[in-house]
């Protein structure tokens, strides 16, 4: 019942991700981030069981910033994509594997491009320009479908996401206490400030 919704533009990626914390039909916090920031210009959002999710997510940011510290050099979001599918390919062939599906949204400031990949519990690894996990998918998708275009701008993007979680809001059968957005660019990872309570209408 979690919410993930990436959205990459012409010079940026939009994460977005519902802030309750959920076991079945209750709801154990409002204000969850289910996100990591794992260097400068790479953000991870997750979901899944609740034990698997942060512990998978502490051990990918661990080792990232470890890479960093080793070799003087941030890895771009490409090369950290295959690294996570990696470790889920490797614990899924384990005893205990993790019940994780993540969007891994990024700035690679080598080709100056956004990036976004899907990756799912079965080491799946996809980019994608815009990616949704949990019920969002089944409401969403449409909506990027047919208002997405490689080059759009970051107002039309955080309108398209309006859309969407508006749509949301009006025919997810749960509260999902909001969303938390955070943006990526070629200066780094910030949090916007985002409220859905009021409705937007498509042209």
């Amino acid at each position: 019942m979690e919410v993930l919704l990436g959205i990459t533009g012409k010079d940026f990626t939009i994460m977005a991700s519902s802030k309750a914390a959920m076991r079945g039909a209750t709801i154990l916090k409002a204000t969850d981030d289910k996100t990591r920031e794992l260097n400068k210009q790479t953000l991870m959002a997750f979901s899944g069981e609740a034990g698997d999710t942060v512990q998978f997510a502490e051990y990918i940011q661990a080792n990232i910033q470890l890479y960093s510290m080793r070799n003087d050099t941030h890895l771009g979001p490409p090369a950290v994509a295959s690294f996570v599918r990696g470790e889920l390919a490797r614990s899924l062939r384990s005893r205990r594997p993790y019940t994780v599906n993540l969007l891994l949204g990024g700035f690679d400031s080598i080709t100056e491009k956004p990036s976004l990949y899907w990756i799912d519990y079965l080491a799946s690894c996809v980019p994608l320009p815009y990616a949704a996990h949990g019920y969002a998918q089944y409401y969403c998708l449409s909506i990027l479908d047919k208002h997405h275009h490689p080059d759009i701008d970051l107002e039309t993007g955080m309108k398209i996401l309006r859309m969407c979680t508006d749509e949301l809001r009006r025919r997810l059968p749960v509260d999902f206490k909001g969303i938390a957005v955070k943006i990526i660019t070629r200066d780094g990872i910030r949090e916007e400030e985002y409220t859905d309570d009021h409705v937007v209408r498509s042209a």
